[in-house]
C-alpha cells in the first residue's frame, strides 16, 4: 500500500518538476501526475537500458525526473509534427 503512495508522490514531484525543466506551457496539477507516473515507469525503463539503476527516495525521483523530461519532450515532438 505505502508502496503505491510513494510512487504516486514521487509522480507528482517528478511531473512538476520535468514542466519546470522542459519550460512547457504545463498539463496543469493531474496533467503534471500523469506525466511524472508516465515518467517514472519510463525512467525506471531507460536506466535499466543503460545500466543504472536508482535506490531510495532522491534516486527514484532522479529516475522518474528524467524519465517524465523524456516524455515530455516525446509528447511535444509528436504534438508537433502528428
Amino acid at each position: 500500500m505505502f508502496g503505491w503512495l510513494w510512487f504516486l508522490i514521487i509522480g507528482i514531484a517528478a511531473g512538476w518538476l520535468a514542466g519546470h525543466i522542459t519550460r512547457g506551457e504545463g498539463y496543469g496539477l493531474l496533467g503534471n501526475m500523469v506525466v511524472g507516473v508516465i515518467g517514472a515507469f519510463v525512467g525506471g525503463l531507460l536506466f535499466g537500458l543503460v545500466g543504472l539503476s536508482a535506490h531510495g527516495f532522491i534516486g527514484s525521483l532522479i529516475a522518474a525526473t528524467v524519465g517524465a523530461v523524456v516524455f515530455l519532450f516525446l509528447l511535444r515532438y509528436l504534438k508537433r509534427f502528428g
